[in-house]
């Protein structure tokens, strides 16, 4: 025991060193270039138009994937007993495989992914594809409509927020508020165009979304993300603080501090968190187990993403494989014991080889895949935008299936504001997803809080003067 706290400290101390050059300050926001250019060629001035688009994937397009289906090789069989523990199930895969190719209809997929309005306008030298949904307000209500950038992580897309649309930007009776949806797809996934050089990590990404805020003519607004939509959200806190009105997130492991308290607290875990959130946390040789277990993709994809993309880009059967697994062991770590992953319990098959379908028909698993070696490299890891406290009006969404818990006053460290924190009763790593109520509902609480605390301060402001 004494051999493990003595570890235990050398790695608190070892990290508080490493992270902590500045201690007695608050860390600042680091400089960041806003017009970096990522696109081909040398920086220039581009067309700054908003462009209607349309997703309309040609027909050959479409034969060839159905071709490639066809020609699949025959899957090795899965272990006996192993069901999703060793990846996916084969067996279970095939006949996504075969539904794919038979009953999947992508004309009427493309239609629903259609009813939104969506656009295209050049950032940094990069095409960046979103939806722009505007709320339908009847004529016998007056609300206020406020903006709010919705994002996305990986292995997911703009799929994600079909079912989460309409419960925010439909008025509800309780509240004079309402808001209107910029919903991007990040650089390098689906309908944008990715970096074609080195260094676009979430940081820079971050920069970018506040560019195309700056363009749909949003001076000030909401985000709500998960995964990196999380981190690159939260980075809007940080270094366009004026102009973030609150973050919703749902929220991962804030900093490398996180980490070394939960490990200290393994010794006295009722000084850390709840008796009733312990199992969240504690014991912490198997939710460091799991954490492994589930993390393989990331040292992939965070080394040599190029290379793994290779094989992803090739075959459609691969690709599913790739993302369905995470729709399973991310959405419960049950659902991986049993034979079909459960993936029909939260999803439909359409909905799941939607999200697949923007990968495959754009090419963009790869480009997907270099953030996180852009996240993990020496330059931007100096930027330490996750060490800097944000003092936005934040809320985190705790679900109880997601990947890592942090208790609220760990939380605390780096959001500074955070004014609400709710333990949601279901749900996952893909909540927009999985629990689109529940999300949105949370959502609209959030903004209520925020937006009676500006009124207040407002009142107190013009009482003083």
């Amino acid at each position: 025991m004494w051999i493990k706290l003595l570890f235990g400290l050398l790695l608190a101390y070892g990290v508080a060193k490493y992270f902590c050059s500045n201690c007695g300050q608050e860390l600042k926001a680091p400089v960041v270039p806003n017009d970096q250019w990522w696109g081909p060629g040398q920086p220039r001035k581009v067309d700054e138009s908003i462009r209607p688009f349309k997703i309309n994937v040609p027909k050959e397009v479409i034969d060839d994937l159905k071709s490639r289906l066809e020609k699949t090789r025959t899957l090795v069989k899965p272990l006996e007993g192993a069901a999703w523990t060793y990846g996916i199930g084969t067996d279970y895969l095939q006949t996504v495989l075969d539904y794919w190719r038979t009953k999947y209809d992508w004309n009427k997929r493309q239609s629903l992914l259609n009813r939104y309005p969506q656009f295209k306008t050049n950032i940094q030298g990069l095409d960046i594809h979103f939806y722009h949904v505007k709320p339908t307000i009847p004529k016998d209500r007056s609300v206020r409509v406020l903006p709010m950038l919705v994002v996305h992580g990986w292995p997911g897309s703009i799929v994600e927020f079909q079912k989460i649309i309409p419960l925010l930007t439909t008025p509800r009776p309780d509240r004079d508020f309402v808001f209107e949806l910029i919903i991007p797809s990040l650089p390098g996934y689906g309908f944008s165009d990715a970096a074609v050089r080195p260094g676009l990590g979430n940081t820079q990404m971050s920069v970018i979304l506040k560019n195309l805020m700056d363009r749909v003519g949003f001076k000030k607004f909401y985000t709500q993300g998960g995964d990196w939509g999380s981190m690159i959200t939260a980075n809007l806190g940080v270094l366009y603080p004026s102009s973030v009105e609150g973050l919703h997130l749902i929220c991962l492991d804030p900093s490398p501090w996180s980490q070394v308290w939960v490990w200290l607290g393994s010794y006295f875990p009722s000084l850390i968190v709840e008796e009733k959130y312990a199992s969240r946390i504690y014991p912490l040789s198997h939710h460091w187990s799991r954490i492994l277990e589930e993390s393989g993709y990331l040292h992939i994809q965070a080394t040599k993403p190029d290379t793994v993309g290779v094989g992803l880009t090739d075959s459609p059967a691969g690709l599913a494989a790739y993302i369905l697994e995470k729709f399973s062991t991310w959405t419960n770590p049950e659902y991986r014991f049993s034979q079909d992953g459960k993936l029909l319990e939260k999803f439909t098959l359409d909905e799941l080889l939607d999200n697949v379908m923007v990968y495959w028909i754009t090419n963009s698993i790869t480009t997907s895949a270099r953030l996180y070696a852009e996240n993990y490299t020496t330059a931007h890891r100096a930027l330490k935008t996750d060490l800097v406290p944000i003092h936005t009006p934040v809320a985190c969404a705790a679900f109880p299936h997601e990947l890592i818990y942090m208790p609220e006053w760990i939380l605390k460290s780096k959001y500074r504001n955070l004014i609400q924190m709710n333990h949601l009763s279901r749900g996952g790593h893909f909540a927009a997803f999985e629990e689109p109520q529940l999300l949105a509902d949370d959502v609209w609480t959030f903004v209520g809080v925020v937006e009676r605390n500006k009124k207040a301060a407002k009142v107190a402001e013009s009482s003083e003067l």
